[in-house]
């Protein structure tokens, strides 16, 4: 069993690696420019690079790289040796490593998607050093977080704007702390994502071009079991399994990721993992580095690691659950109900902000998740649906109301309650029951974001909460500095009552999945964007451009370069699961058809020679050629909508086509292959089905 204290972090120069290695006033200026977001000097930069170098290449290591987040959904690397030739001839060499090349670096920009904000031969790019995210070695590379942006310093990336929407709520937030007494050096948003994912057996892939190439089984029926008895979730683990978590939570924690929980979930062959809270954008760079290594350890045990939303039609998808709080930089959680009066007052104030953030910017939150894979799992009985609400439990809606009302609230006990600063009692935590239904759920001290799949990078959900809850403190912030003259409980009241009276249509703490939730949303005004199709156009609308360039997050042309990657990104999803298939189809399940019809007609005709009875033979001849012609009629259609969708005239129409015709095709002759599974004999069915593959695990 390793020393878990000495392991936690052995592959990270973090705060420790660097108080003990730098010069007290390096380290110093490096904590200065991480918590103002100000710049490195150049001196400072080849001191720290120095000890980087050194500390790196005591652990074996040969190379670096800037290792960023382009628009891709994963991440980049680009190795660079330490290695540098001296001499006349250059014969000897050094190890080398400067404060230039650990501040920025120059990858080429063409080959990274832009969504149009740069022509193909502008070329030049940089990737800037995060210093607020720690360097980490993984093999015998030292990766260097950094953002990623255009020589004309457009954001190419997915942390630029996560970063640019810190700045932005520490801004508003210490805003709003000040007016209510409160110094602090600053404010940041902390986020836990939980992930999860299906194992499943190597050999499989080599079987399942499928799942191969798209992550997803686009054939497949039902098992005799799924997750009907519901004992799979925390469930024992298998001993394959067992050995596997043991050796991605040692590699995680190398890493200084946290990985603190791990478990069955709901369906056959998944799993979740759960980190502890990390500021926002090591979040973000941890989650990444949580989905490579899932993977990169399951190869090691002969397993595979699959991270789409939903590989397998009929059992539960996968997300990663957002767990999203606020606090100061001295520790103290701005969303902790707290038990002294001063912190239940702020605490409100900024529930508020959040309330009003979420139903103001319910587009953006549904964009923020909006993916292919996605649509699969939004809206079933394991994901919230695609309608945004929030949870806030019996507890705390009934002090809304009330404060709503300019009633006083009887809390528990017939304790009173009132809303003066001086006077507000504790609100007890933990009690009204969770919601799993709810999109957006207050857990106690923090919000549980449900939707974002599995697959994905965090960093755009969690740069439209930042953004969008800095613009609700942002006007919060003027009312409190512009009204000094009147009392602050009342000026607390007045924003809180307004908000309420405004957005509580956004508050919904019942059951997510009724029928009858739809119709009491669409009486309250909330958008229901049932694809990502529907929803990704509302990223452009005037009210979403104007807050991203208010706040600095992103301009009108980061955001309308972003819209056309997701639409471009959505239609090219569809289009390679439409082609693979069509491939499957040809090459695979039609030889399957037709070599077992070819069998039941030689047995049917010889029965018959026999003068035996074969009705059975010539009934189940019957539904295969059935089968098989309606197969060859559902192909042909879909091959027509692939042709047909590529003609639209501009991203968003081939996206809709993909959406209305080449998916509902896909599903067309999906429903046909899985029913000939059903009554073509295993030995000519050409994959693994989902029993073997849902429970080849052993």
């Amino acid at each position: 069993m390793p020393d878990l204290v000495k392991l936690y972090g052995s592959k990270v120069f973090n705060d420790t690696v660097m108080r003990q290695r730098l010069p007290k006033q390096s380290y110093n200026e490096v904590k200065r420019v991480a918590r103002d977001y100000s710049a490195l000097t150049l001196d400072i930069a080849n001191s720290v690079a120095a000890c980087m170098k050194e500390w790196a290449v005591e652990q074996g290591v040969t190379h670096f790289t800037h290792w960023f987040q382009p628009m891709t959904g994963s991440t980049a690397e680009k190795h660079d040796s330490f290695i540098s030739p001296i001499g006349p001839t250059g014969s000897q060499a050094i190890a080398e490593f400067s404060g230039k090349e650990l501040i920025k670096g120059e990858p080429d920009a063409s080959s990274f998607p832009s969504g149009g904000i740069r022509a193909t031969f502008e070329a030049r790019g940089y990737t800037i050093w995060d210093v607020t995210s720690p360097a980490f070695i993984k093999g015998n590379v030292l990766c260097i977080p950094t953002a990623f942006c255009s020589y004309s310093g457009e954001a190419l990336d997915q942390k630029t704007p996560l970063l640019r929407s810190m700045q932005a709520i520490n801004k508003q937030a210490k805003r709003v702390l000040k007016v209510l007494g409160t110094e602090t050096e600053g404010v940041l948003t902390t986020v836990g994502a939980e992930q999860e994912y299906f194992i499943v057996d190597d050999s499989v892939l080599d079987k399942r071009p499928d799942l191969l190439y798209t992550g997803r089984t686009l054939l497949g029926a039902r098992p005799p079991r799924g997750q009907e008895m519901e004992d799979h979730y925390f469930g024992a683990l298998k001993t394959r399994i067992a050995e596997y978590m043991e050796d991605l939570d040692v590699e995680l924690w190398k890493l200084g990721v946290t990985s603190k929980t791990r478990h069955n979930e709901v369906a056959p062959a998944q799993h979740e993992l759960a980190p502890i809270f990390s500021t926002t954008n090591i979040a973000a760079d941890h989650n990444q580095l949580v989905m490579e290594t899932i993977k990169t350890v399951a190869r090691k045990h002969g397993l595979a690691a699959l991270l789409h939303e939903k590989p397998f039609a009929g059992v539960n998808g996968s997300g990663k659950h957002n767990n999203w709080a606020i606090g100061t930089v001295e520790g103290e959680n701005l969303l902790d109900p707290g038990d002294t009066p001063a912190k239940n007052a702020r605490f409100l104030l900024f529930l508020a902000a959040i309330i009003k953030a979420v139903d103001e910017y319910q587009d953006l939150l549904r964009i923020s998740v909006a993916t292919a894979g996605n649509d699969h799992r939004l809206g079933a009985n394991e994901a919230p649906p695609a309608i945004i609400s929030m949870f806030v439990g019996e507890e705390l809606d009934q002090v809304l109301q009330a404060i709503k009302n300019s009633q006083e609230y009887v809390g528990p006990g017939k304790i009173p309650m009132s809303i003066g600063v001086d006077a507000l009692p504790s609100i007890p935590k933990d009690t009204t029951d969770r919601n799993r239904t709810s999109p957006f759920a207050f857990t106690g001290n923090k919000f549980e974001f449900r939707m974002p799949g599995s697959n994905v990078s965090i960093s755009l959900a969690n740069t439209v909460l930042n953004t969008t809850v800095a613009e609700s403190l942002a006007f919060f912030a003027e009312i409190l500095e512009k009204e000094k003259k009147r009392d602050i409980n009342e000026r607390i009241k007045l924003i809180v009552r307004n908000t309420m009276a405004k957005h509580e249509r956004i508050i919904f703490n019942g059951n997510n999945y009724a029928p009858e939730w739809v119709d009491e949303a669409k009486k309250r005004g909330l958008l229901n964007l049932q694809s990502t199709v529907e929803a990704l156009p509302l990223f452009v609308a005037k009210k979403n451009t104007e807050l991203f360039e208010k706040h600095g997050v992103l301009t009108e042309g980061e955001a309308e370069s972003r819209l056309e990657l997701m639409l471009e990104n959505y239609a090219k999803t569809i289009h390679y699961e439409a082609l693979t298939l069509i491939d499957m189809v040809h090459r695979d399940v039609d030889p399957a058809v037709i070599a077992y019809e070819t069998d039941v007609a030689k047995l049917a005709k010889k029965l018959k020679d026999l003068g035996l009875p074969n009705e059975n033979e010539l009934s189940l001849l019957k539904k295969l050629t059935g089968l098989g012609g309606a197969s060859a009629k559902a192909l042909a259609k879909l091959e027509e909508t692939v042709v047909v969708a590529e003609g639209g005239k501009d991203t968003l129409e081939i996206a809709t086509r993909y959406r209305k015709e080449v998916f509902a095709s896909m599903q067309e002759l999906r429903a046909i292959a899985d029913e000939l599974e059903m009554v073509v004999a295993s030995k000519h069915w050409p994959y693994p089905t989902y029993g073997d593959i849902l429970y080849g695990v052993r």
